[in-house]
């Protein structure tokens, strides 16, 4: 668990945030991509769900770390699904994780500027600020898909410098994924943080060499 002096806002201009697993519960985009994905892939071609779980997992972990992996597009034409449908089907598990509504205010109101980046396709994102009150909170709204290049690159992050005129120097940068951190970390991002609690209906995950925050309490505290 993070400790509250452990952010010192005075050195901190721009809060950039990861979504999926920082401030909503990835339980939504876990249950959907290994469980929901996988029973309407076995229902369309007629096998069992273990089959099609079986078939689906190398297909999926060839992608993970790339640009298609987070793309809608591309999983909908590969598996001839209607992906954005079938999230919306499951749209009442997008929710919040603890606190998180409550730590955008606080941004806000220390005057920060706050600037989503997230690897979800723009459908997915469309989706989630369709079913939680946030877009209003961030100065911009970022996809990775924007540039062309996941966060786990050297090239998202200059193309984001060169988007934003980002001072590294000065930025704290959240995030749930440690590929993703490690790629902010050789970019130059000074202040890093990940979640401890990504997933709410799992246990804490390996949070590497980071420090970590359990609960937004303690950085709106701090």
């Amino acid at each position: 668990m993070i400790r509250t002096n452990m952010i010192d806002w005075n050195d901190v201009d721009t809060v950039l945030l990861d979504m999926d697993g920082t401030l909503l519960d990835l339980h939504f985009d876990s249950y959907f991509w290994l469980e929901y994905v996988p029973q309407k892939y076995a229902e369309k071609h007629s096998i069992s769900l273990e089959q099609s779980k079986t078939e689906l997992k190398p297909r999926f972990e060839q992608t993970y770390g790339k640009l298609e992996w987070y793309c809608l597009d591309y999983w909908g034409k590969e598996l001839d699904l209607d992906i954005v449908a079938l999230k919306r089907e499951l749209s009442h598990l997008i929710s919040f994780r603890p606190d998180a509504d409550l730590f955008l205010h606080n941004l806000k109101e220390r005057g920060k500027e706050v600037i989503m980046i997230t690897n979800a396709h723009r459908d997915s994102l469309s989706l989630k600020l369709e079913r939680l009150s946030m877009a209003h909170y961030f100065d911009k709204l970022i996809s990775s898909h924007d540039y062309g290049y996941p966060k786990e690159l050297q090239a998202f992050w200059y193309e984001l410098e060169a988007a934003i005129g980002l001072n590294k120097e000065r930025a704290l940068f959240i995030d749930d994924s440690l590929p993703v951190l490690d790629s902010a970390k050789e970019y130059g991002i000074k202040h890093l943080l990940t979640i401890q609690y990504p997933d709410s209906k799992k246990g804490a995950k390996d949070i590497g060499d980071y420090e970590s925050v359990e609960d937004f309490q303690h950085l709106i505290q701090a």
